[in-house]
């Protein structure tokens, strides 16, 4: 990415998303399991264009015994996914939504494009 300018995107820490698009549509991992099932946003990685959601993309990683971890072992942890492949969800519609952005009392806010509400 460059580093010119820095990139705006709709969806932040907190917010509720599906995954839209990924390697899960071969392997039933990520996109065909969840079935529109909203997801929390973890992490917005902005430099990278990534974000961290709840319960996907999970992968292992194997760790060895130290002085903080002394058991060790396998550990399951999110990975994360480019940020074109989720979308906002709006809870009021029900279903995914695209977003605007309007100025409202000199504040930028977001609009959900299919139910016209504001999301905080």
């Amino acid at each position: 990415m460059s580093t010119r300018f820095k990139p705006k995107y709709n969806i932040k820490k907190g917010d509720s998303v599906i995954v839209i698009s990924g390697e899960g549509k071969a392997q039933k991992n990520d996109k065909g399991v969840y079935d529109y099932k909203p997801r929390k946003v973890l992490e917005v990685i902005l430099e990278k264009g990534r974000v961290l959601v709840e319960g996907v993309n999970i992968v292992t990683k194997h760790t060895k015994p130290t002085s903080q971890n002394t058991k060790g072992g396998i550990v399951k942890k999110e990975a994360p996914i480019a940020i074109s492949n989720v979308m906002l969800w709006d809870a009021k519609a029900g279903a995914p939504a695209k977003v605007k952005r309007t100025r409202e009392n000199g504040k930028l806010v977001r609009i959900s494009k299919k139910s016209g509400e504001v999301i905080k």
